[in-house]
């Protein structure tokens, strides 16, 4: 165990479970925006697949991974705009409408892939680029694992404190934690509940989008069926065990990242273990962490619950 521990790079361990991090807490905040406003969205995973698909085939088609990125945006607000329709407006379950978004990303991104992606022959875009930050990339330990990375992984810790300061610290904010409290209340002090939902639902897809992009745009250079891999899902639970809060929900994450970061490297160090469990590690502390939380974690009041102008 000594000699396992003096091998481990914790720096570059660190530094993986921040990348790691990455999509898991840009879901994350995306459905913290909904849930505060009062609408669930599980669709999140679909959002990030679909994000993922078409960011990839915008770059792969026009050989500008920018436009991939701001396309795969785009695409995740468009299926959080339906779902936003479906829950909002037409008084769907919102936990079917999303299911239905899911499934929906998942055959749509499937049948696209075999048809289009999956024959191509000319070589796709590649990943985005690293950018170091001058000197703050040199500081001792800070600096490999906070700044020595890509635009979606610097992005992510700019929204954190941007999604913060949005909720907690402005008009705007005060107005969503409202109508994810008590709607009927907000809608009798002249907020207009269904317009703060459509807003942050459609928020949330933009998020989730980017978050997709990190799979196929930034991590692997491709897109391939599924490349999201239940993270929507984990991502949910990040801001259940987070508590709806930027920084929980950040904190979260990167405590689901680091159990797949660490699975990943047991074997490179010499722990033989079957590739299945190393692989099912973060989802197993998933379901224990989020067993553990749920007792203490308490949703906005009115989250889920179909709401009637009066």
């Amino acid at each position: 165990m000594a000699e396992l521990l003096q091998r481990i790079d914790l720096v570059g361990l660190l530094a993986a479970t921040l990348v790691t991090a990455t999509p898991l807490t840009l879901a994350a905040l995306g459905g913290m925006m909904c849930e505060r406003s009062g609408v669930v969205n599980i669709a999140l995973e679909g959002i990030m697949l679909t994000g993922a698909f078409v960011g990839y085939a915008v770059a792969f088609t026009t050989h500008n991974l920018w436009l991939g990125v701001l396309a795969a945006m785009i695409a995740g607000t468009g299926i959080a705009a339906i779902h936003a329709v479906l829950s909002i407006s037409l008084l769907v379950d919102q936990i079917v409408s999303g299911t239905v978004m899911n499934i929906l990303a998942v055959g749509i991104t499937g049948v696209f892939y075999r048809n289009f992606i999956e024959q191509a022959t000319v070589a796709g875009p590649g990943t985005l680029p690293h950018w170091n930050v001058p000197l703050l990339s040199q500081i001792p330990v800070i600096g490999p694992i906070f700044f020595q990375n890509q635009f979606v992984t610097y992005a992510m810790l700019v929204l954190i404190v941007v999604v913060h300061f949005v909720l907690f610290r402005t008009r705007w904010g005060l107005r969503t934690r409202a109508c994810g409290e008590h709607p009927r209340a907000a809608e009798t002090a002249g907020i207009n509940v269904y317009f703060v939902r459509y807003v942050n639902v459609i928020a949330s897809g933009a998020l989730g989008g980017l978050g997709g992009a990190y799979f196929s745009l930034q991590q692997i250079g491709n897109f391939l069926p599924n490349v999201t891999g239940g993270r929507g899902f984990i991502a949910l639970a990040a801001m259940i065990v987070g508590k709806w809060t930027p920084l929980g929900a950040f904190l979260a994450s990167l405590l689901f990242a680091g159990s797949d970061a660490v699975g990943s490297r047991l074997q490179i160090y010499g722990v033989h273990l079957p590739i299945q469990f190393l692989g099912m590690l973060p989802y197993v502390v998933t379901i224990v962490v989020v067993a553990g939380a749920l007792g203490r974690a308490v949703a906005p009041a009115a989250v889920g619950r179909p709401y009637r102008k009066s």
